[in-house]
């Protein structure tokens, strides 16, 4: 068995990996980048070695230097999890000539299943069903345009070497083909080195359905049964579960069949994963093979009971698949949600910043949480905003949702825009509890449902207003214990009014949304209102940030978290509200209502700008693109306005929190 294990990765991918490695007694060795030195999996790991700077292409996209550190190091066997090298032939073809186990498939496996149009054609010779598409090598216009017209409108393009979304456009006529395809080459040219695209005949509303694959030295291969990873958003999966639902065992009989026939046809070692689209009709079509680790293998482990990881690692060092195909069962139901580092209400954006407040709940026999992050952290724009995995099993898929929905209520984080508040939603939505699943569900949905926006919770409000005048209190006592005259009338902070009752009102803003709260009365009990709401509240308790108050007779609990003396956040069953303290004397809270400053998430490349100066524009409207974390990232505006100000041009790099345009609100 191997002594020492390089993980070529970071995050919860690398700790997930060294918990079994050092369950195993094997020795653990992280690698990282000079932003990632206090990180999760460099504390964890039994040594660490620094190999470059934050970026990818220096540190964990360079095979020199990763080979470089594990000959320093005396490894003599490396991981590489998932994303950055993992499906990198090149990579897994140097560790081996440099004399270490690569814990994965054979270099030419990787190869053959690298292209997407190659891999079609191995499979379709192997009898698997195949979508009709091209390969377009030159990516001329003229040239996807008439494999567009051979195969019929909607056509999707794809990145031909590359996976994860990235690189794929759906296109529904032909008027729409030239902006599609100019910004899928981009996007693939940015995130794999190569801008040459494949066209596919769109499949309308399909499933996406994978069969997690096994294969052996031995010539022993089999399957850990399927899941259904159709919710997605930017062709990204957020929630994956496993068994699929509403299929039938004769259908899961034939789908996961085809993905042992497809093993087979490519001697395949290791793990590995078969995607395929399920149309209405329920005739699967293989789409692509991934030759690694799923991210979303904890599914499939919380259903068969078994690691994935150690069985990598077994048959990497020549054992054989420690299950035989009837030996492995399954039981219950699991659900994964993925928990970004991303904005929603900005088609998903990626949010970073410092994690100010970060708890999630405790772990359970039914309850995984995989992550990689931790409190006070800084999440980059560098690498994927995923901060978590939060893993639910269940007698049944009902059980199980509802588990999962919990311990995302349970979860808070706080300094940073996260989908935590969407995936609740999400998983309470009615199609998704009627398992109404395919990978257009998210688009179809309507917006409002998911925007925290779309309405303030007046539970909200309530914590929020009994933290505001504790925090007023506190600020009085300190400086009644400075002044020495502690029954001083001016250090009242009850909102005393002669022949009245006390009074104070609070002006507030959350996003673009200005919020004034008055709050009437004093002692325990008050009388809150808001817009032409009103509301009855006693105050309980609080302790340790946790509040407890009756609204109309019936209680509430929640969490207010300090991020700044002008922000807070309220955590209040499975809804957050983040929140800015406005001066009410001054023109702060006018300003909002007139003007949008629009300032960059994320270092990136301006490659798109769609208005100039003096442009009348609509809410939605698309206003500027950048390219970064190897995506396109449209910036919208939220309300009619005129643009004011473009302060960049195409081509230009843009720090993170640059101002990028301004505009006046109509």
């Amino acid at each position: 068995m191997f002594k020492k294990l390089l993980i070529a990765n970071r995050g919860e991918i690398s700790l997930r990996i060294m918990q079994t490695a050092k369950r195993m007694g094997i020795s653990t060795v992280a690698v990282y980048s000079d932003v990632d030195e206090h990180s999760s999996h460099v504390v964890m790991a039994d040594e660490a070695i620094f190999i470059g700077s934050a970026s990818e292409t220096n540190s964990y996209l360079s095979i020199e230097r990763i080979l470089d550190a594990a000959k320093e190091i005396n490894a003599d066997s490396i991981h590489p999890g998932y994303g950055f090298l993992s499906e990198n032939s090149d990579f897994s073809n140097e560790v081996r000539r440099a004399g270490l186990t690569f814990i994965g498939p054979p270099s030419q496996a990787i190869r053959d299943m690298g292209s997407k149009d190659n891999a079609k054609a191995i499979m379709e010779k192997a009898g698997l069903p195949i979508l009709p598409g091209f390969s377009c090598v030159n990516k001329r216009e003229a040239e996807i345009e008439t494999a567009a017209n051979t195969l019929g409108y909607p056509i999707l393009l794809k990145a031909a070497n590359g996976g994860g979304g990235k690189g794929m456009r759906i296109v529904s006529r032909a008027g729409e083909l030239a902006e599609a395809l100019n910004a899928a080459s981009r996007e693939a040219a940015a995130a794999f080195g190569n801008d040459r695209l494949i066209v596919e005949k769109f499949i309308d509303q399909p499933r996406h359905i994978e069969v997690q694959i096994f294969g052996d030295s031995h010539g022993n291969y089999i399957h850990l049964f399927e899941r259904d990873c159709s919710i997605q958003r930017r062709h990204q999966k957020i929630i994956e579960e496993a068994p699929a639902p509403n299929i039938t065992d004769s259908l899961r009989e034939e789908i996961t069949g085809a993905a042992v026939k497809a093993a087979k046809a490519i001697k395949y070692e290791n793990a590995g994963t078969i995607e395929f689209l399920l149309d209405k009709d329920d005739n699967f079509y293989f789409m692509e093979m991934n030759t690694r680790l799923q991210v979303e293998h904890a599914v499939t482990e919380l259903i068969t009971g078994v690691d994935l990881v150690e069985w990598q690692i077994t048959v990497a060092n020549g054992g054989k698949i420690p299950m035989k195909q009837d030996e492995i069962q399954r039981e219950g139901h699991a659900i994964e949600a993925r928990l970004y580092a991303e904005d929603p209400e900005k088609d998903f954006l990626p949010s970073p910043g410092v994690l100010r407040h970060l708890v999630f709940p405790s772990a359970t026999p039914s309850l995984r949480i995989d992550t990689g992050v931790l409190e006070n952290q800084r999440i980059t724009s560098h690498y994927d905003p995923m901060l978590a995995k939060v893993i639910s099993w269940g007698g049944d898929r009902n059980t199980a949702r509802h588990g999962l929905t919990k311990a995302l209520t349970d979860t808070e984080i706080a300094g940073i825009t996260v989908n935590r508040d969407f995936l609740i939603n999400l998983l309470n939505n009615e199609r998704f509890i009627k398992s109404e699943l395919d990978t257009g569900i998210i688009g179809r949905l309507n917006p409002n449902e998911f925007k925290n926006s779309a309405s303030i919770r007046i539970e909200a409000l309530t914590l929020s207003g009994l933290y505001l005048k504790a925090a007023i209190k506190r600020k009085v006592m300190a400086e009644v214990k400075k002044s020495g005259d502690p029954n001083s009338p001016w250090f009242k902070t009850d909102g005393w009014r002669l022949n009245g009752a006390s009074h104070q009102e609070f002006i507030l803003r959350s996003g673009i949304t200005e919020i004034r709260l008055q709050i009437i009365g004093n002692s325990d009990t008050f009388l809150f209102k808001y817009k032409n709401q009103t509301w009855a509240v006693t105050k309980e308790k609080t302790e340790n940030g946790l509040w407890n108050a009756t609204i109309d007779g019936i209680s509430l609990s929640g969490r207010v978290v300090e991020l700044s003396d002008k922000s807070f956040v309220v955590f209040q069953g499975g809804y957050t509200l983040e929140l800015s303290k406005l001066d009410i004397m001054g023109k702060e809270h006018e300003a909002l209502n007139s003007l949008c400053e629009f300032t960059a998430p994320m270092p990136g490349k301006v490659v798109s700008i769609k208005v100039n100066e003096n442009d009348r524009v609509k809410a939605g409207d698309t206003l500027i693109i950048l390219e970064a974390m190897k995506m396109e990232h449209s910036i919208k505006a939220p309300v009619d306005g005129v643009v004011t100000n473009v302060f960049y041009i195409i081509g230009d790099q843009v720090d993170e929190g640059k101002e990028l345009l301004s505009f006046q609100k109509a």
